[in-house]
């Protein structure tokens, strides 16, 4: 072969990570580091946007070229947000800098900017003969797996002796409650309200349950990925049901339809955040049922919708990994999870959500789901900890465009459990 010929094999087998050659990857990665740690990185925004998109490409380029962890572990979702949250663990991440990263998604509103784009998009670019028929039997498969949980988590805690009801309180109920924000705190207020002590005794009970829970969620969805490549009739790879040819294609966006959907997102974020005075909901509930009933009236104009779903495509390809390392530095406490690793506790948080994803996805196939994607909207879209869950198992699921009915699992099926908690405590 020529030496010409050589330099263009070479050239095509260039190795790049978010699109630019590894070298010059590097290089930034290394720059970033070196402001971070002489203390010159930029306040708000831009520092905490720059290191959570270098960082956050950095491990998920990693996590998707290793081997194992690519294929049963969540792949780069997971190390984006276990090599972040490891880096706060180590002290290897400054103090300054994690505490600015956590004011950026909470009290800057990142991770709601990004659910609110995700949610327009992905609902806005749903056919709406799909929203119909999908929504009017999902509610069947979210009880199935909120049933086996509690079958299958509460015989296992009676089998170690912890009791049934106990664990599907302490345990069961809070890894199926949609996170801390909606299900976690409540649950605290509601046990503390019943049986006595304050909510923080309660909330110190539930935390490692939810934590724990939701690292078992992206493990298995990676998991259910490499299912369904193995065995395709089980999936649909993102479509919900069977039969009803859903063209996902790939389209080019011009940036004027970026900047519609942007305003398209932020705007529906407002008004269900307004809507949610007069409807005891979450924002993301209201965001969904107004999104719906806005899709299937057909009365948006295609600018909207093409919009929508152009700013979707931006914020998934280049802020996904940048937010799981957001989750990671701001959710991700992994002393709370160590404290909690005993192998019986273990056991009792896996057999918990094994059996939310076998109920969810054996009762989906029979109302007509593809059994992988019911598995992993109802089931596991139950057992993460919420709106930060549903992006993490969708990342490790690589099925990004199942977030809206991830976030009717994650909000509506709160409700459900905190109904089911006034029950069981009542027994105790």
């Amino acid at each position: 072969m020529s030496q010409d010929g050589k330099a263009l094999d070479l050239h095509k087998q260039k190795i790049t990570i978010f699109h630019i050659p590894i070298v010059w990857f590097l290089v930034i990665l290394l720059i970033t580091l070196f402001a971070m740690y002489t203390g010159n990185l930029p306040a708000g925004m831009v520092g905490a946007m720059l290191l959570m998109m270098v960082l956050g490409e950095f491990f998920g380029w990693v996590g998707d070229k290793t081997p194992i962890v690519r294929s049963y572990l969540g792949g780069g979702a997971i190390l984006s947000i276990f090599g972040a949250a490891f880096m706060v663990h180590m002290n290897i991440m400054p103090k300054e800098t994690a505490g600015m990263i956590t004011d950026f998604m909470q009290s800057g509103g990142f991770l709601n900017f990004y659910i609110a784009g995700l949610i327009t998009g992905s609902i806005l670019g749903i056919d709406s003969k799909i929203l119909l028929k999908v929504g009017s039997r999902f509610a069947v498969p979210l009880l199935a797996s909120v049933t086996t949980a509690i079958l299958f988590g509460g015989i296992a805690g009676f089998i170690f002796g912890n009791g049934f009801i106990q664990t599907i309180l302490v345990i069961v109920l809070p890894i199926m409650g949609g996170g801390m924000g909606i299900g976690g705190v409540p649950l605290s207020q509601l046990y503390s309200d019943v049986l006595g002590n304050d909510p923080s005794y309660y909330i110190s009970l539930l935390v490692p349950a939810i934590a724990l829970g939701n690292l078992f969620a992206i493990v298995i969805a990676s998991i259910l990925n490499a299912i369904g490549k193995k065995h395709p009739h089980l999936t649909g790879n993102g479509v919900m049901m069977p039969g009803l040819h859903f063209e996902n294609k790939k389209t080019t966006y011009n940036i004027n339809q970026m900047g519609v959907g942007l305003i398209t997102g932020l705007l529906i974020l407002v008004i269900s955040q307004m809507l949610g005075v007069f409807i005891p909901l979450h924002p993301f509930a209201v965001m969904i049922i107004l999104l719906s009933i806005l899709r299937i009236s057909g009365i948006l104009p295609p600018m909207i919708v093409d919009g929508a779903k152009a700013w979707y495509q931006f914020v998934v390809e280049n802020w996904t990994f940048a937010l799981l390392v957001g989750i990671g530095i701001t959710f991700t406490d992994l002393n709370v999870i160590i404290q909690a690793l005993t192998l019986e506790y273990i056991i009792v948080v896996a057999t918990a959500v094994i059996g939310a994803t076998l109920g969810a996805g054996l009762i989906g196939k029979l109302v007509g789901f593809y059994p992988i994607e019911a598995a992993i909207t109802t089931g596991l879209g139950m057992t993460n900890m919420g709106g930060t869950g549903d992006v993490s198992v969708l990342a490790a699921a690589k099925r990004m465009e199942l977030m809206p009915f991830c976030q009717i699992s994650s909000t509506l099926g709160a409700a459900l459990i905190l109904f089911l908690a006034s029950i069981f405590v009542n027994l105790l």
